[in-house]
């Protein structure tokens, strides 16, 4: 480890041993009825560490977690770095046999799971390769007495608040491990290391306005990217945590009220979802901050969520750059544009983060710069101290990614002029038709220009004559009744009509956990009907 007078190892830890020695007093963690201070959050980190340690858990060891967004969730964000261990922090939502392969794979020591998922470790607990012992939280449901009779309050209680942190051997050192969703194969396991993680945390506060007064709210599932980083971001500025199980609108409405929340984050389809409830009507957001990523927003639902006063700010990236990358930064002079030009120009995914520096291009298959008219599509490549280490015990996909010394998204672009880049599809997405390259989003950014529309995914579905063809899958707004035929007239008048949808579909659009729609589930269905007409 190197150390000096002039210099330092960043390792996000330090957040909290700073606000809790600075804002001992402050409160730093609000669930339900529960309301601890910085210097209560600290001392149960310190406890949870000490309790890992008894556990057997040591430097570079796996520590797992199956939470939703609440504190013992929080909290595992610090316990185990205070060891110098790992933290896996899983995705709720995962089936038992994903949830067993990420276990086994990264060979996690102590799983800490809510009850409400204890049903789902019963199912694999015989096949579990490294586990040694299981701890429950029992927030909403009772304690699953045929997993293990270790209690989370039980397991904090008895261990001192006092500890001494291991110090990392470098700040490259990985601290996390973040599971990909594995639609197109087995779960990849993405390494952060601590000066990313600190340096994405940072740059979370810089880009978001965050202070002491920020009152975040847990809308963001924290086993996502570790909540963008916003799990130590927060911290790091002496914010507040305000902890919610389950994100619907009521409760987030709720509790923006309740407790004068000023930022949170959520995917397009979470904003959706406000804008579009009963709730919305006599919500009042005005002043509170939202962070948007996971997928392009429409221009109509940056116009929807700015008209009811809220300030949004729009991020693009991936599980292997720490969450965020890019930000679609504001320039003064769009305030003299238009309401509907000003939302179509932050619906760019914009400019490097400040701690990315400008590690961000957009390429030809060359690895060529392509020319910056807004026109000319390539792929979104990254580089700098937010991008992974790489993939756990996979140096295949390693290699692959990292191509040409660049980290390859699989995000296909076009560059303007102005420096902003701006998506046009996942290379995966791209819907090719009789020889034609079709975006899926430009063709869903239409479609949710009309009034009748709620949410929609456009996907590439098999077509005898074309190879494919674009299909719609639709959500109306409520009370509105909508014919296939009007959306295909609708995309018609506004796009070639080779790019106009073929058919629709109407209904409810399947979902991760972070509220992106899972358009695998969707394409696999048409082409397995395909499948199943040609045998």
């Amino acid at each position: 480890m190197i150390k000096s007078v002039s210099y330092d190892q960043l390792n996000p830890v330090s957040f909290l041993d700073r606000s809790s020695s600075v804002y001992p007093d402050k409160e730093a963690v609000i669930y339900k009825q529960h309301r601890y201070t910085y210097s209560e959050f600290g001392d149960r980190v310190n406890q949870l560490a000490n309790a890992l340690s008894r556990s057997g858990v040591s430097a570079g060891d796996r520590v797992g977690f199956l939470c939703p967004n609440i504190p013992a969730m929080l909290e595992g964000h610090y316990g185990p770095m205070k060891l110098g261990a790992i933290l896996v922090a899983i995705n709720i939502r995962l089936s038992s046999r994903e949830i067993l392969y990420i276990l086994n794979h990264s060979r996690v020591k102590v799983l800490v799971l809510d009850a409400e998922f204890a049903e789902k470790i019963l199912d694999i607990v015989d096949k579990l390769e490294t586990v040694t012992e299981f701890v429950q939280v029992t927030d909403d449901f009772p304690i699953d007495l045929q997993l293990s009779i270790t209690d989370y309050e039980t397991y904090l209680s008895k261990e001192s608040p006092n500890i001494s942190n291991v110090d990392l051997t470098s700040e490259l050192d990985t601290i996390s491990i973040n599971y990909t969703s594995g639609t197109t194969g087995l779960p990849k396991g993405v390494e952060y290391h601590a000066r990313g993680a600190y340096l994405a945390a940072i740059g979370e506060a810089l880009e978001c306005s965050m202070n002491w007064k920020t009152r975040y709210l847990w809308t963001l599932p924290m086993f996502h990217c570790n909540g963008w980083c916003f799990t130590w971001g927060v911290t790091a500025v002496g914010g507040t945590h305000i902890c919610l199980r389950k994100a619907d609108p009521k409760a987030i409405f709720d509790l923006i009220s309740k407790e004068s929340i000023t930022h949170m984050c959520g995917a397009p389809t979470v904003l959706t979802s406000m804008y579009s409830s009963k709730e919305s009507k006599k919500a009042k957001i005005v002043g509170l901050n939202i962070m948007t990523a996971g997928a392009p927003p429409a221009p109509q639902v940056i116009r929807s969520i700015e008209g009811m006063g809220a300030t949004l700010y729009h991020t693009y990236g991936l599980t292997e750059t720490y969450g965020p990358h890019t930000i679609c930064a504001i320039q003064d002079f769009w305030s003299k544009l238009s309401t509907s030009e000003q939302s179509k120009l932050k619906s760019r995914q914009g400019v490097p983060y400040i701690v990315a520096q400008t590690g961000l291009k957009v390429v030809d298959k060359k690895m060529q710069d392509v020319p910056r008219d807004g026109a000319t599509v390539g792929e979104v490549v990254m580089r700098g101290n937010n991008v992974m280490t790489g993939y756990h015990e996979n140096i295949e996909a390693t290699q692959k990614a990292f191509e040409g010394d660049w980290f390859h998204s699989g995000d296909l672009a076009v560059w303007h002029d102005d420096g902003y880049i701006e998506l046009q599809d996942r290379a995966k997405d791209v819907i090719i038709s009789g020889g034609e390259n079709i975006s899926s989003q430009q063709v869903e950014k239409v479609i949710m220009e009309h009034s009748g529309v709620l949410e929609v995914s456009v996907i590439g579905v098999p077509d005898d004559k074309w190879g494919e063809v674009p299909k719609a899958f639709v959500v109306t707004k409520e009370g509105k009744n909508i014919e296939s035929e009007e959306i295909i007239q609708f995309c018609r008048e506004r796009l070639a009509h080779f790019k106009a949808p073929k058919y629709v579909d109407f209904g409810p659009l399947p979902k991760t956990a972070t509220g992106k729609i899972q358009k695998y589930v969707l394409r696999d269905a048409e082409w397995k009907d395909k499948q199943k007409r040609i045998n």
